[in-house]
């Protein structure tokens, strides 16, 4: 028999608790699978692979609803009672934070600790795809990503000397010299948010504090020279001829 005084609440918790975390994960999958958020978690290329597990977990927790009838849980005290409504009201409240609020985008926090260009490229795909963009002539249209892969080619100074470059990214300070120098920055995701690299191409005004704040949205318009900093991380840097702040796009990380 169980006692009365905190039992119920007890036998409650050990009873489902552990079907109804399982079943607040798989809701909350399907959910950003429908929402179409599940970008700022993983890479496309698991979509599929994410949405179909979670359809098989949501079958499985049915299937657990229904065999737990005949469950027996042992006697505890009011400390076991006690933390076993904390750790209820914690997964509800998990569950409704994870479904009722917005998820949110990495920043340039997370750009510092990880440090800017130091790992969101170098493989031998992305030097291949730079090299093919050196005979293309609309540079405009060319990303964050696809620029970085062309400095990482080259650091000449007169290769770029007719090349008006237009990037979009957050603003983040360069570390070397934060106070001349920003990236319009983009993360880049291998597999998930938490391997996520970022990359950026740096951008030279002296005082953009004054008119720009970290994690804003920009779109730079300008051409490559020579950086003016002798402290900037980077040798070339684009000198802008236009800023103008945009908002955060729907898909904000690059794969």
């Amino acid at each position: 028999m169980l006692r009365r005084n905190g039992s119920a609440l007890r036998y409650w918790a050990e009873r489902w608790q552990g079907v109804l975390l399982s079943l607040v994960v798989v809701v909350a999958t399907l959910w950003l699978g429908l929402s179409g958020q599940l970008g700022l978690y993983i890479h496309p290329r698991y979509f599929v692979f994410t949405i179909a597990m979670a359809v098989v977990g949501l079958v499985l927790v049915s299937a657990g609803f229904a065999r737990r009838r005949h469950f027996a849980v042992e006697r505890t005290g009011w400390v076991e009672t006690t933390l076993t409504g904390v750790g209820v009201v914690l997964l509800l409240v998990m569950g409704v934070a994870i479904v009722v609020l917005p998820p949110t985008t990495l920043t340039s926090a997370t750009a510092t600790q990880r440090e800017v260009n130091s790992g969101g490229l170098g493989t031998d795909e992305d030097a291949e795809q730079a090299a093919a963009l050196i005979g293309t002539g609309d540079f405009e249209k060319l990303s964050v990503r696809e620029w970085v892969s062309l400095l990482a080619q080259s650091s000449d100074p007169a290769f770029y000397s007719d090349k008006t470059a237009q990037v979009t990214g957050f603003v983040t300070p360069d570390a070397g010299d934060p106070e001349n120098v920003f990236y319009v920055a983009r993360f880049v995701v291998t597999c998930c948010a938490v391997d996520a690299q970022p990359i950026g191409v740096p951008v030279y005004l002296p005082g953009w504090q004054a008119e720009y704040e970290v994690d804003d949205w920009v779109q730079v318009t300008g051409r490559f020279e020579v950086s003016a900093s002798a402290a900037a991380s980077d040798p070339l840097a684009i000198t802008p001829v236009e800023i103008l702040p945009v908002d955060q796009p729907n898909d904000p990380y690059v794969y």
